[in-house]
């Protein structure tokens, strides 16, 4: 009877080279997600901000003030009271909002993020005003 013994075991796992490989991988993600996690947060902060506005006027320019109040409170940058589409529905106003926001990678890189926010149930649709 012959064992296990005449076998040569394969060592498994990572490399040192593999390890430093996955290491830099994890870092450049990581480093991306800190540059893009702010602006969905100042997204999010958008989105509830028109909501708030809309509710909170009776006419465009009440809304966009409403706007500008929270705007400054909430720290959003990316926004101004003007650049709101402000609609007249049936049922009062509806508050939507598109815009860009560019972060910058490495050289000559860049990752373009289009943001779109509405108080209304569809896609938003631009209105000039």
């Amino acid at each position: 009877m012959v064992g296990n013994m005449g076998r040569k075991c394969r060592p498994r796992g990572f490399s040192l080279v593999g390890f430093l490989f996955v290491i830099v991988i994890v870092a450049l993600l990581a480093v991306l997600a800190m540059k893009v996690v702010p602006t969905v947060v100042e997204y999010a902060a958008i989105k509830k901000a028109i909501v708030t506005a809309k509710n909170a006027g009776t006419t465009p320019r009440e809304i966009q003030e409403s706007f500008e109040k929270q705007r400054v409170t909430a720290y959003i940058e990316s926004v101004t009271g003007k650049d709101l589409d402000i609609t007249k529905t049936g049922e009062g106003f509806e508050v939507s909002v598109a815009y860009q926001k560019k972060i910058e990678l490495v050289g000559p890189a860049s990752l373009v993020l289009d943001y779109e926010a509405t108080t209304g149930t569809g896609r938003p649709q631009k209105v000039v005003q």
